[in-house]
């Protein structure tokens, strides 16, 4: 396995240098796995659907959402070929089990893209994505050094919610946070694999740990925002006052407004769109016959992977806002506002 990563201020240079224009008008798929996260609806597809729009007006995009669903997700593979699909851009329910989608896309002339989520059995065609071994990394080293900085004694312990077992990409993320905690200073005290990244498991699975540690756990390093939610929600029902740090990953609006207000240590800003837009010109690449341009090699696929930036209160404003990412209007919403505003952000 090898990889170079792509900084996001050079997203724009890599995208721009992928660019090409339909011979003609072709059918794409783009095919995400579920809703727990809202960032397929609300960034990843608008995203892909835009920059369609500019590179091949006449082409037409499905998009569907298999909803966690590995069955329906495969019913909506095997629909968008009937439909005449020539590039599918497919980030799985199963990692495991989209090797065999693979199979049959290139067993009918179909091109896959293997887009947020890794298939590490079959080589899809190419794979656009985050580094997510370097997200999981960089939010668990993120808190490493936050609790350094509070003075938190050696051995101290932190628990750890994963990803969904079934998605190659939360094993990414969970061998990144393994590398960082594994060499610090910190004991894990138990960690958990959460179904579907489903934030009522972790959860569930958050308040048995609170009631079996207490006071020793110093710190959550969570997979993304809805795990980590998930784990804030059991800290507050429990009556944790101060919470301990907690880690998170997406940006999503809830979890921006969690570090505003204290409750969420950290997360990672990711705009999906980026990632979108790039998956869109490879798309049209392979419809022309052509061989993208890759940076790196995952799974003995040619990949191209985004590094994105850890987000904390101390440069939200700069990463999210400054960046129109997001908009003091979306998000400083009522008991957020005053936080909001001690933290410059109007």
């Amino acid at each position: 396995m090898k990889f170079r990563k792509t900084s996001l201020a050079a997203a724009s240079t890599v995208v721009a240098a992928l660019f090409t224009t339909a011979a003609a008008a072709e059918t794409v798929a783009f095919l995400m796995p579920d809703q727990a996260s809202t960032r397929y609806e609300q960034h990843d597809y608008p995203g892909f659907q835009a920059a369609m729009d500019e590179l091949c007006a006449d082409c037409t995009v499905i998009y569907q959402n298999a909803n966690g669903d590995v069955a329906l997700q495969q019913q909506q593979f095997n629909s968008v070929i009937a439909q005449g699909a020539s590039v599918i851009v497919l980030d799985p329910v199963d990692s495991s089990a989209a090797a065999a989608l693979v199979q049959i896309a290139h067993s009918q002339d179909v091109k896959v893209v293997a887009y947020d989520r890794p298939i590490p059995d079959v080589p899809a065609d190419f794979y656009v994505s985050f580094d997510n071994e370097g997200i999981g990394r960089a939010i668990a080293q993120s808190l490493v050094d936050h609790l350094e900085d509070m003075g938190v004694e050696e051995g101290a312990g932190v628990l750890q919610i994963n990803g969904s077992p079934t998605d190659a990409a939360a094993g990414l993320i969970r061998d990144g946070i393994d590398s960082a905690l594994d060499n610090s200073i910190y004991v894990t005290l138990s960690e958990f694999d959460t179904p579907d990244w489903a934030p009522p498991k972790a959860q569930e699975w958050a308040a048995g740990q609170i009631t079996r540690f207490g006071a020793d756990i110093k710190g959550i390093v969570a997979a993304n925002d809805g795990t980590g939610g998930g784990a804030i929600a059991a800290l507050k029902a429990a009556g944790v006052d101060p919470l301990p740090p907690v880690t998170g990953n997406d940006a999503t609006i809830a979890a921006l407004q969690l570090i505003i207000a204290g409750d969420q240590y950290n997360t990672i800003s990711k705009p999906s769109e980026i990632v979108a837009e790039a998956a869109a010109h490879v798309a049209m690449q392979l419809i022309n016959g052509e061989t993208p341009e890759a940076t790196s090699t995952l799974y003995d696929t040619p990949s191209q992977l985004f590094v994105p930036a850890v987000v904390t209160q101390e440069n939200i404003k700069a990463e999210i806002f400054d960046k129109g990412i997001q908009t003091a209007e979306e998000v400083c919403t009522g008991e957020y506002a005053d936080a909001c505003a001690e933290l410059g952000i109007e």
